[in-house]
């Protein structure tokens, strides 16, 4: 039995530093400052797989954790949070719920993506024991569909050839009773993978969607959104050109930013290019737009997908004139 467990733990592991690279992954951009940025991020999540899958107790992962910096210690959570759902799914335990109630309660937006990273790494068989029972957390388990977005940008940047170039739709999974969706909440995670496939650069990423079926568009859109406001790579005008390439999708691509700019709010750390990004996707400082996120929530309707109903309070506040300002 443990020599099963140890093989299952190799197949799991985290990818090298090297092997998250830009060059390593073949995408189609020139090494610079913006790849370099870029780049940190995936290594941030690596880390904090590093450091979790040998299953610390959360008060020692958390003190590693806290040597990374602020703007990238979410990151490092969703690593840890990916390596202890590996754990817990394969042995049992409780350690990512003692993560996400404890230290990793500011990160648990991110957290969420790397249950996800953890999906992609686990027969389907396993995936009933990845999501924790979150009880006091007020976005669980709504927002445990960026579990599936995840899942989707985990596949999107280690497999372009399959889901960018190929354009493969995902076997569906009844992920909160709701197979019907699955796809859709992949497609965010896909938009997501484009803004770093494209090292940040608006025109390429925006191509890129254009080459997808239209009915996929909306969701690709939301993603490039949501990780141009939380990672950032480009200035003003860089988001500028992103809004204005969105086209009639600039809805979609405003709603994946203010689920940004809620997310790092509430880890309680918000770096200027979160802010510059927010108020050219949105026309709403970071802040403003986290309290959208708010009320749009407190305003969705009560019967179907609530994540979904959410989405699209969002985006129908964000095309109102009136709303859009700081």
């Amino acid at each position: 039995m443990s020599r099963v467990f140890g093989s299952m733990r190799r197949m799991v592991l985290a990818p090298t530093l090297e092997q998250v690279s830009f060059a390593a992954l073949g995408f189609p951009v020139t090494a610079s400052a913006t790849t370099v940025h870029l780049e940190a991020i995936p290594q941030a999540v690596v880390c904090g797989f590093e450091w979790a899958i040998a299953g610390p107790r959360v008060a020692e992962l958390e003190r590693r954790l806290a040597l990374v910096d602020p703007e990238r210690r979410g990151f490092a959570y969703e690593g840890a949070t990916m390596a202890y759902t590996v754990l817990d799914a394969m042995a049992g335990g409780s350690r990512t719920r003692e993560l996400l109630d404890g230290p990793g309660r500011p990160h648990y937006f991110l957290a969420c993506i790397g249950i996800g990273f953890a999906m992609a790494r686990l027969p389907r068989v396993l995936w009933r024991k990845v999501l924790p029972d979150l009880a006091d957390n007020p976005y669980h388990p709504t927002m445990s569909w960026l579990a599936v977005d995840g899942y989707g940008f985990d596949k999107a940047y280690f497999d372009q050839a399959t889901w960018i170039t190929g354009q493969r739709r995902p076997r569906p999974y009844p992920w909160q009773g709701r197979a019907d969706y699955f796809p859709q909440a992949f497609d965010q995670g896909i938009g997501r993978a484009l803004w770093f496939r494209h090292a940040a650069d608006p025109a390429p990423v925006a191509a890129t969607v254009d080459s997808f079926t239209t009915a996929r568009r909306a969701d690709l859109w939301s993603g490039v959104g949501l990780a141009a406001t939380f990672a950032g790579g480009c200035d003003s005008a860089g988001f500028e050109t992103l809004r204005s390439l969105a086209g009639a999708y600039g809805p979609h691509l405003a709603q994946g930013s203010v689920f940004a700019a809620k997310a790092r709010t509430w880890a309680g750390y918000c770096p200027e290019h979160t802010d510059v990004a927010a108020r050219a996707l949105t026309g709403l400082s970071a802040q403003a737009a986290a309290e959208l996120a708010d009320a749009a929530a407190a305003d969705a309707d009560a019967g179907g997908l609530a994540y979904e109903q959410w989405r699209r309070v969002i985006r129908e506040r964000i095309a109102q004139p009136a709303t859009v300002s700081d």
